[in-house]
Order: C-alpha cells, then sequence, then structure tokens
C-alpha cells in the first residue's frame, strides 16, 4: 500500500492533471511522471494513468451532447478506425520490453508538450490545407488513416491525442469548433475506454495508486470545469510546457547520461 506522502501526491498531482484537462488539457504529462517518481514500472504507470484521468469523459460528452446531432456522419467514419487503433496501441504496449519503452518515456513526453504547445499552430496549418481535401474522397481516406494512427498512439501513450484529432478535421475543412471538439471528445473516450478496457484484463493497472488518482482527479475535472473562465489558459498553457520540458529533460538525463 502508498505511504501518506505518496497518496498526498498522488491525489493532488491527479487533481492538477484533472484541471488541467477540464482547462486546457496536458494532464497526462503530469500523472505518469508522478506514479514513475515513486517507483512504478513505467508501463505500469502509463496504463494506471490512462484509468486514473478517464473520469472526466462521462462530463465532457455531457458538455457537448448539443453537438452530436451534426457530429454523427464523421462518428460513423471514425470510431471503428478508433478502436481498432486504440485496441492495437494497447496491445503494442504490452508487447514493449520495459527497457525499451522507458527510454521511449522522455520522447513521448517531449512529443506530448510540443503538440500542446503547438495546438493553435497545429490547428491553423490543417486549416490552410482544408480547402485541397476537405470534401474530396482521398482527403477523407487520409483523414481516416491518420485517426487511425492517432489511435494507436493513443493507446500506446495517449497525451496530446486531442490536438493531433483536431488537426485532422481541419484537414477535412470542418471549422466549427464545438461540433469538432464533439468528436473530438467521443473518439478520444473511445481510444480511453477500450485501452484501459485491455490494461484491466492484462492485469497491469496499480488499484491503489490508479483509485487515488480517480478520486484526485474527479475534484479536478470539478474544480476546473467551474473555474475554467476564471483561468487565463494562456498561463496553464506557458506552465504545462515548462513542466513538460523539464521532466522531459529529467527523464533524457536520467535513461541516456547518468549511466
Amino acid at each position: 500500500m502508498p505511504g501518506t506522502w505518496e497518496i498526498a501526491i498522488l491525489f493532488a498531482t491527479a487533481c492538477l492533471a484533472g484541471a488541467m484537462n477540464s482547462v486546457a488539457g496536458g494532464g497526462t504529462i503530469l500523472t505518469f511522471p508522478a506514479l514513475l517518481a515513486f517507483g512504478m514500472p513505467s508501463i505500469q504507470a502509463n496504463a494506471t494513468s490512462t484509468l486514473a484521468l478517464l473520469v472526466g469523459i462521462a462530463g465532457s460528452l455531457y458538455g457537448y451532447r448539443t453537438h452530436l446531432p451534426a457530429a454523427q456522419r464523421w462518428l460513423k467514419t471514425f470510431a471503428p478506425v478508433s478502436i481498432a487503433g486504440g485496441l492495437l496501441g494497447a496491445w503494442l504496449l504490452t508487447r514493449t520490453n520495459e527497457r525499451f519503452f522507458d527510454q521511449l518515456v522522455p520522447f513521448l513526453i517531449l512529443f506530448a508538450t510540443v503538440l500542446f504547445l503547438a495546438n493553435n499552430l497545429i490547428r491553423h496549418l490543417a486549416g490552410i490545407e482544408s480547402a485541397s481535401l476537405g470534401g474530396s474522397a482521398a482527403g477523407t481516406l487520409g483523414a481516416v488513416a491518420l485517426q487511425f494512427g492517432v489511435a494507436v498512439y493513443g493507446g500506446y501513450f495517449g497525451a496530446g491525442i486531442g490536438i493531433l484529432m483536431l488537426a485532422t478535421m481541419g484537414l477535412l475543412g470542418l471549422h466549427h469548433i464545438h461540433e469538432m471538439n464533439a468528436i473530438k471528445t467521443i473518439l478520444a473516450a473511445l481510444i480511453n475506454v477500450v485501452a484501459t478496457a485491455y490494461f484491466i484484463l492484462s492485469g497491469l493497472i496499480v488499484w491503489p495508486q490508479a483509485l487515488i488518482m480517480t478520486a484526485g482527479a474527479t475534484i479536478g475535472y470539478f474544480l476546473g470545469s467551474h473555474f475554467a473562465q476564471k483561468i487565463p489558459q494562456d498561463h496553464v498553457r506557458k506552465l504545462v510546457g515548462v513542466i513538460g520540458i523539464s521532466l522531459s529533460a529529467v527523464f533524457f538525463w536520467r535513461e541516456f547520461f547518468s549511466r
């Protein structure tokens, strides 16, 4: 069983991660390293972090319920590949050598952080290209292939998939941000639910820590959604960026320079 300090720190970290996810995203950048810091093996930490942050899905889906009818067409196209990709990513994680994944961790954290910081740029670039791809059969097929790749990454690690999916939808010419967020939220839910179910069946979840962090994330999501309008998102984004880059630097040092 985790000790008092571990319980307190994991709970607080998950609370902050839940609040971040409800305001700007990026919660995994905190929860995953927190579990690693207390000695949890990296693959189990990844699976446990994914489960802990699932709690926000219901609230997110409820928030976008009025936009679901307009999003239905795209959900029929993207839902099957999202489920298949999420399962494949989760399966790949369970087949990954622990040492290899440890070496991959700094790159994953850095990649997720860059995605998070480049959110607006990625969406802008996707919008520029939307006129040439949106509405065409080739564009739709390309977007489905991209979504499958995003889902595989989501099942494997997951941080930043929302940003990638918004960029994919931009390539299709979608512009209504609330409808795009509705599609993104449902597809992310499908990816995370199937991946978590696979992790549970594979015995990768460390339940005491998962329950502690789920409780913290629940409070964080509530507080974040309540105070979202009062928090400057640019400040949150900068803080997450500093934390993510700092953590990736620490893990790069630990894995490649301190041995």
